[in-house]
């Protein structure tokens, strides 16, 4: 783990992998164990449950430290474009195809 930070409604985890390790498992276990863990804390009034999906993005070791601090920032950084903006603007910049009906939608 080098860095996360959350928003009300999304987190950035920032960590290093092995070659050998699975994206989508580790994001698994990262939402089984909080979900359990948010729950049995009780932090919400009901039960708390990660959406389906994640976006997961790779950086090279030169930029570790413009990614730390785009992180830290985030609070500063989403009075200027929300998380939906900023998420598209990533696939769009990484030039990865999506499909607009499967793209995080904002809570009712």
């Amino acid at each position: 783990m080098i860095q996360t930070n959350c928003m009300p409604d999304h987190i950035h985890i920032f960590i290093g992998m092995r070659p050998h390790q699975s994206i989508s498992s580790l994001i698994q276990n990262v939402k089984t164990e909080s979900s359990k863990w948010i729950n049995d804390q009780r932090f919400c009034k009901t039960k708390f449950a990660w959406q389906e999906g994640y976006g997961a993005f790779s950086y090279s070791k030169s930029h570790i430290q413009q990614v730390i601090q785009y992180i830290q920032n985030q609070e500063q950084h989403h009075k200027k474009e929300n998380f939906l903006q900023e998420y598209t603007r990533f696939l769009k910049t990484f030039e990865i195809e999506y499909e607009e009906r499967y793209i995080f939608k904002e809570p009712e």
